[in-house]
């Protein structure tokens, strides 16, 4: 199956690096393995400046393998791709200034009123990413250990999730990361980014596969998989390099991560 991927798509945050982390040079010398065979797409609620400093710092591309790769920044708002020389928007589906006045305090006060406004954190806590405001409760320059100790069931996110979302009917809200809250346009999704991928591209779903590490149900990758994707779930960049290596013949003794099974033969 893997042979006949046209493109692989990944998630960044905990499946190709730690959280707002820069990818590591294995995992840089994975990537461009892998852009040598196969078109790569990364798709996650980061803005494009992390994509800049996570990954695209870390990899010494070529203009041929910049052109098989493809940016999908703030869950797919916004498209990029490389052409003459630099990263040029296909799309951006920037909010409006109202919008993102009234998410921005609309989590203010939900955080607040719920008791998840932290007193020590670390970097912007709101952030305005211009397709999506981003609540991170901790900030965004969190260690990875708090973070992953804030909200271990994944309660914390819920409540707020809820809270804003019967206040902001006609924006989406979703979970983000471990500790976040990600709001854009109505009905987008990592799902519409995929979708947009695909029309642009003229692919069909069973020419993509799908690497993330929260693809269970109220995850943020779980929209892919539910679309029909296929999919493999890691548990951090560190398997999603074994995955790499394994489907390249770099260690074939080392069994890759099976396909998740289809949502409708569950």
């Amino acid at each position: 199956m893997v042979l006949l991927t046209r493109i692989v798509v990944f998630d960044l945050d905990d499946t190709l690096a730690l959280s707002k982390a820069k990818i590591s040079p294995r995992m840089a010398q994975c990537l461009l393995r892998l852009l040598s065979h196969k078109h790569v797409c990364i798709i996650s609620g980061g803005r494009y400046e992390q994509f800049q400093t996570q990954v695209l710092d870390e990899l010494p591309l070529t203009a041929e393998l910049a052109g098989r790769l493809h940016l999908m920044p703030t869950c797919g708002t916004r498209y990029l791709r490389w052409e003459s020389g630099g990263w040029r928007d296909v799309y951006c589906e920037n909010l409006a200034d109202d919008e993102k006045s009234l998410i921005i305090e609309v989590l203010t006060e939900g955080a607040k009123s719920l008791g998840l406004w932290a007193e020590e954190t670390w970097g912007e806590v709101i952030e305005d990413r211009g397709s999506q405001v981003t609540f991170s409760a901790l900030g965004q320059q969190a260690p990875h250990a708090a973070k992953a100790a804030w909200d271990p069931d994944g309660s914390r996110r819920k409540a707020l999730r809820e809270y804003a979302a019967a206040r902001l009917p006609d924006l989406e809200v979703r979970s983000g990361g471990s500790t976040s809250i990600d709001v854009t346009k109505k009905g987008i999704d990592k799902a519409y980014g995929m979708h947009r991928l695909l029309e642009y591209l003229d692919l069909r779903l069973e020419d993509v596969l799908f690497i993330g590490d929260r693809l269970d149900e109220g995850g943020n990758d779980y929209p892919v998989r539910q679309m029909g994707v296929p999919c493999v779930a890691v548990t951090g960049w560190e398997q999603t390099a074994d995955y790499i290596e394994a489907i390249l013949g770099s260690d074939l003794e080392r069994p890759a991560p099976p396909l998740l099974a289809p949502l409708e033969a569950r």
